[in-house]
């Protein structure tokens, strides 16, 4: 009656309605049900894998309580490349040399993410605009301005570095795209860089750890 909240760890290639889509399917099958309200709060890409909370029943009214929680990622970014969007899900479109950069100048840099700054998302986001998602007009090769957002890096830490793959840890607000500090982070090295890896493990203190598997 009072509905439910779980934690569900998405896996790589679904789409963060997919997994909704799933538990619906599969709760309206058990209990012989025509309907019942599934919802997720907080979109993860396709190729991001991790944290999921699903609210079902009564529980989707807390939604926006969820979603305004700060989020942990962890993954990898990849030097000397960028593509449209900037992660593994459009063809590399740029190329740059990244041989001289070491590891204290990614740490360094990662310094000066931290704080509240001003971000603009993907082109390539499910964001709506005119009643549109932003990566409809991606792909039909649309040129569409972007509002800028505010948006906070808790932390921000390099822990690993093998060229041209660098290890990150990053806590931020709602509302922030990993993918484009990996844009940034590339632009401000003059190397290019893309999001070649990312797992959300914390919402708010909900863990990865106790999330469900889909099987």
């Amino acid at each position: 009656l009072n509905g439910k909240m779980i934690l569900v760890d998405k896996p790589l290639k679904w789409t963060s309605f997919d997994v909704v889509k799933y538990i619906r399917k599969s709760l309206v099958s058990k209990f012989k049900i025509k309907q019942i309200k599934v919802g997720h709060a907080g979109t993860l890409d396709p190729l991001a894998t991790g944290l999921l909370i699903i609210c079902i029943g009564k529980q989707t009214k807390k939604i926006s309580e969820y979603q305004n929680q700060s989020k942990t990622y962890t993954g990898k970014f990849k030097l000397g490349e960028t593509t449209p969007s900037y992660d593994r899900e459009t063809k590399v479109n740029e190329v740059f040399s990244y041989d001289s950069i070491k590891e204290i100048d990614l740490k360094d840099l990662s310094l000066k993410f931290i704080g509240k700054k001003m971000q603009r998302p993907p082109i390539f986001s499910a964001i709506k605009k005119d009643g549109k998602r932003m990566y409809e007009y991606a792909r039909q090769n649309k040129k569409v301005e972007i509002q800028e957002r505010e948006i906070e890096i808790h932390e921000f830490n390099i822990t690993s570095f093998s060229s041209p793959y660098v290890e990150f840890h990053i806590k931020c607000s709602k509302g922030t795209y990993i993918r484009s500090i990996a844009n940034g982070f590339g632009a401000k090295l003059n190397s290019g860089s893309f999001l070649f890896e990312l797992r959300r493990i914390k919402i708010g203190e909900f863990s990865v750890l106790n999330a469900l598997k889909i099987e």
